[in-house]
C-alpha cells in the first residue's frame, strides 16, 4: 500500500512537471510570436538614434516609451536625443542631414518634412506598413496618413498625432463677466461678442489689463478662418500650389475679419503689449480669457492652479474647418539598420506606444483606438472637453507639404504680423506677400 502511494505521488509530480514545462514552452512560444508580430529584426545588438523636441514632460514620456520598447526588444538599443526648443531641433536636424549624420528616426511636423523628401533623405515607410501585422493604414485617422503621403502616393512617415487648432478658455473669467461658455456650434459673431465683453480695463487707468483673445498672427492661425469663409490659402491645390489665394474675395473677407480683432476691436494685445508679455503667458497668468493653440499646450496648462479652464472648437463661419497639427516618425534614408528602425517606429505607433505618449496630454493620438480610449479621453484629466479634438477630425484640412512651403510660411507670416499690428494695410500685405513668395511657388532659386 505504501509503495503504491509513493508511486502515485511520483506520477502526480511527473504530470505536474510536464504540464509546467508545457506551459513554459507555450509562454515562450507566445512571447516569440509577439516579438515576431512586431517584426523583430534578425540583427543583434542594433543601435537606433531617435531625435525629438519638447518640454520635460514630453521627454519623460519618450524615455518611458524607449524603456518599454527595450524590454520587448533587448537586442535594439534606442539612443534618445532630446532637443528642448523646437527651433533648435529644426536647426540641428538640418545640420545633421547636411553633415551626413542624421538621426535614424525623428519626429517632424507635416509642414516641414517636404524639403527632406525632395532631397531623398527620408526612407518611405509605406512598404514596411504594408507588411506590418501590428498597424495598418486604416487604423489611423485618414487626414493624418494623407498629410504624410507624398505626391506619388507613397506613405513617407507614420503620424503620431492628429491635433488641431482649438480655443482654450478661462472659465473663471467667463463666470466673472457673466459670459456663457463657448458652445460647440458658436459663431464668429458669438466669439467676437464674448471677446469684447472679456476685454477689460480693470483698474480704470485707461489701459487694458485683461484681453479677450490671444492669437498668433500667422498663416496657420488664419487658414481655418479662410476655409470657413469658403476661401482657399493657395491656388493650384496642396500637392502643386502655384501661388497665394488670399486676395480672392472669400479669403480676403476672412483676412480682414482676422486682422480687425486687433486693429479695430482691440480684443487682442497690440504689438507693444505683446512684446511686454506674450499672449500665452497672459493666458497662463489669468489675464487673457481665450487663447488659440493646438493640443501641445495641455501639459503646461495642466500645471495652472489659479483658475479652471477648458477647450472649445473654433467658432464657425459659413462652414466648419480647422487645421491639422500632426507630427510623424520618419526614418532617415541613411539609416544603416532599417529593420531595427522600423521595429521601433512600429512599436511607437502601436496601441502600447501611442498610449504611453498620450499620457503626457501633449498629443491627440492618430491611432483611432487610442484616441477613443481613456488614455486620451480621461475624465479625470483636463481638459474636460477633449472630445472636441476628435469631433474636428472630419473637417480638418492641411496646408501644402511642398519643399518650399515652410519658406512661404515665413515670408507670409512676416507680412501678416505687420498688417495685424496695423503697420501696413491689407492691400500692402497682399502685395508684399504675393511678391515675396512668387519665386518659391515657381521653383526659382532664391537667396
Amino acid at each position: 500500500m505504501f509503495k503504491r502511494k509513493i508511486a502515485s505521488i511520483l506520477l502526480i509530480v511527473m504530470v505536474v512537471s510536464v504540464l509546467s514545462a508545457t506551459q513554459l514552452v507555450g509562454a515562450a512560444s507566445n512571447s516569440t510570436q509577439e516579438a515576431d508580430s512586431l517584426n523583430r529584426p534578425s540583427q543583434q545588438d542594433a543601435t537606433v538614434s531617435f531625435m525629438v523636441s519638447g518640454d520635460p514632460a514630453e521627454k519623460a514620456a519618450y524615455e518611458t516609451l524607449v524603456a518599454e520598447f527595450e524590454k520587448v526588444h533587448p537586442e535594439i538599443d534606442i539612443e534618445l536625443i532630446h532637443v528642448a526648443d523646437d527651433k533648435d531641433f529644426r536647426t540641428r536636424l538640418g545640420n545633421d542631414f547636411a553633415a551626413g549624420t542624421p538621426p535614424d528616426v525623428f519626429l517632424i511636423n507635416f509642414r516641414r518634412y517636404g524639403p527632406f523628401v525632395a532631397k531623398d533623405q527620408i526612407e518611405p515607410v509605406g512598404p514596411y506598413l504594408e507588411q506590418s501585422e501590428v498597424i495598418h493604414p486604416e487604423d489611423f485617422y485618414p487626414i493624418a496618413i494623407e498629410a504624410f503621403t507624398w505626391t506619388d502616393g507613397t506613405i513617407m512617415c507614420i503620424p503620431q498625432n492628429i491635433s488641431n487648432l482649438v480655443v482654450y478658455y478661462n472659465q473663471d473669467l467667463f463666470d466673472a463677466a457673466g459670459v456663457a461658455y463657448p458652445s460647440n456650434d458658436w459663431t464668429w459673431e458669438d466669439f467676437l461678442t464674448a471677446a469684447e465683453a472679456l476685454t477689460l480695463d480693470t483698474d480704470g487707468d485707461g489701459t487694458i489689463d485683461q484681453y479677450g483673445v490671444g492669437i498668433e498672427p500667422s498663416i496657420i492661425r488664419l487658414a481655418p478662418f479662410v476655409w470657413q469663409n469658403g476661401g482657399q490659402v493657395v491656388t493650384g491645390g496642396n500637392t502643386d500650389p502655384t501661388g497665394l489665394a488670399l486676395d480672392l474675395p472669400e479669403a480676403r473677407e476672412a483676412l480682414e475679419w482676422f486682422v480687425a480683432l486687433q486693429t479695430e476691436h482691440h480684443v487682442v494685445p497690440d504689438a507693444e503689449a505683446e512684446a511686454a508679455e506674450e499672449s500665452e503667458s497672459r493666458f497662463i497668468n489669468g489675464h487673457t480669457a481665450m487663447f488659440f493653440n493646438s493640443r501641445r499646450g495641455v501639459p503646461t496648462y495642466r500645471e495652472i492652479e489659479g483658475f479652471a479652464w477648458d477647450v472649445a472648437p473654433l467658432p464657425v463661419g459659413k462652414e466648419r474647418a480647422s487645421i491639422l497639427h500632426s507630427d510623424a516618425y520618419c526614418m532617415a534614408s541613411a539609416t544603416e539598420n532599417k529593420d531595427a528602425a522600423w521595429t521601433f517606429i512600429e512599436y511607437a505607433n502601436s496601441e502600447i506606444g501611442q498610449t504611453v505618449i498620450a499620457g503626457t496630454g501633449r498629443t491627440v493620438p492618430s491611432l483611432i483606438s487610442v484616441a477613443e480610449s481613456d488614455a486620451f479621453l480621461d475624465p479625470m484629466e483636463r481638459p474636460a472637453n477633449s472630445q472636441v479634438y476628435l469631433d474636428a477630425a472630419e473637417y480638418l484640412r492641411i496646408v501644402p507639404t511642398s519643399p518650399t512651403w515652410i519658406d512661404i510660411e515665413g515670408k507670409v507670416n512676416a507680412e501678416l504680423e505687420q498688417a495685424f499690428y496695423g503697420n501696413i494695410s491689407i492691400d500692402e500685405f497682399l502685395d508684399n506677400a504675393n511678391e515675396r513668395t512668387a519665386g518659391y511657388f515657381s521653383g526659382a532659386e532664391i537667396d
